[in-house]
């Protein structure tokens, strides 16, 4: 595996590390109300944005649509390393069982995250398929939810024989289960276009949309002002923790100031952005010219502003989380980004 492969799986890992981060800010800070409020936004928000657009992508054209959208969120999340199982009791009602881990609530995650969050991304995703497929008959029906402990979150589509309204779209069966596992009926990838490398960044992407979405969803339901003091100090914590496990990853030590910007530069370069290093000898100082930022495409102005932020604190966490202080400095261009390092021996640095 090459620095760039691995940098590719580190950025997949910091961003869904944010993304867990994010959530247990919000849910501890806001409550359990504004955390349902919040995943319902960002997950209508992610329905809109790739649903539908997804379908030719993962051969899913001309099928019955409870199959197609069972086996789109088998297929859709397969990419991003999450595993879920399939079964088909008919053309119109067909299953979906999420397993452990579950990747939006890794590890202990689970324990803290309100079950209005499972109620916000039901109604913002699941219940909305028959909304985007034009189809009144299509619902959801869940039949188990993972923060009420039962066997994790599961539910089929099904087509009903009647148009239903806007409260029917997403129902509750908590007596029905699904049907045995059956390993040969598994939905996988199209074989063409969907190499390895592929798969791997579209992983890290898939972690990434979460963040971007989150972030203009979050400010959406609590104002600009409390959504970014929660991001920004979930940004810096996740990269004050996670900055070992990266550079372990990536044969980086935890070393002077010309170490930390190889870090940077690799981890950006991970993203897909362009990052120049200039290593100043004779100033002892590190630039890196930073554009093409990723996590600022396809947003407006202001939101790009913000969500710029929010990321920069992520890397500050990272410089600030080695043992040798850093001063650091970070300026926009109309490019991206500047960053100035140095090493500072006396005292942690204040940005």
């Amino acid at each position: 595996m090459t620095d760039s492969d691995r940098a590719i799986e580190a950025q997949a890992t910091l961003h869904h590390a944010y993304f867990l981060g994010l959530q247990l800010m919000v849910a501890t800070s806001a409550g359990a109300r504004t955390t349902g409020e919040w995943i319902y936004r960002l997950f209508r928000q992610q329905h809109e944005q790739y649903f539908l657009q997804s379908f030719a992508k993962l051969g899913l054209s001309g099928l019955p649509d409870a199959v197609a959208c069972a086996r789109y969120h088998v297929l859709s999340n397969s990419v991003g390393g999450v595993p879920v199982e399939y079964a088909e009791e008919s053309s119109t009602k067909a299953w979906v069982r999420f397993r452990y881990p579950r990747w939006m609530f890794a590890g202990s995650t689970l324990c803290g995250i309100p079950v209005e969050s499972s109620m916000g991304f039901l109604r913002g995703w699941y219940a909305h398929n028959g909304v985007s497929l034009n189809n009144p008959r299509l619902g959801f029906v869940c039949v188990s939810e993972d923060m009420t402990g039962e066997f994790g979150f599961c539910g089929y589509f099904k087509e009903f024989d009647h148009a239903l309204g806007e409260e029917e779209r997403l129902q509750f069966a908590r007596d029905e289960r699904p049907p045995a596992y059956d390993a040969s009926i598994q939905p996988s990838l199209p074989a063409a276009g969907w190499d390895d490398a592929r798969i791997a960044r579209a992983n890290r992407n898939y972690a990434v949309a979460y963040i971007k979405n989150g972030l203009s969803a979050l400010i959406a339901v609590m104002g600009r002002e409390e959504a970014m003091k929660l991001a920004c100090r979930a940004a810096r914590l996740t990269g004050l923790q996670y900055f070992p496990q990266l550079a372990e990853r990536l044969a980086m030590p935890d070393g002077d100031y010309r170490d930390t910007a190889r870090f940077l530069q690799l981890m950006f370069e991970g993203m897909g952005d362009v990052a120049e290093m200039h290593i100043d000898e004779t100033n002892d100082r590190a630039t890196i010219s930073h554009s093409q930022l990723r996590i600022a495409a396809g947003v407006d102005s202001e939101l790009r502003e913000d969500i710029t932020t929010c990321w920069i604190e992520l890397w500050l966490g990272t410089i600030h989380s080695h043992r040798r202080f850093k001063e650091v400095e970070v300026r926009t261009t109309p490019e991206g980004l500047a960053w100035t390092l140095a090493d500072r021996a006396d005292r942690p640095a204040s940005a």
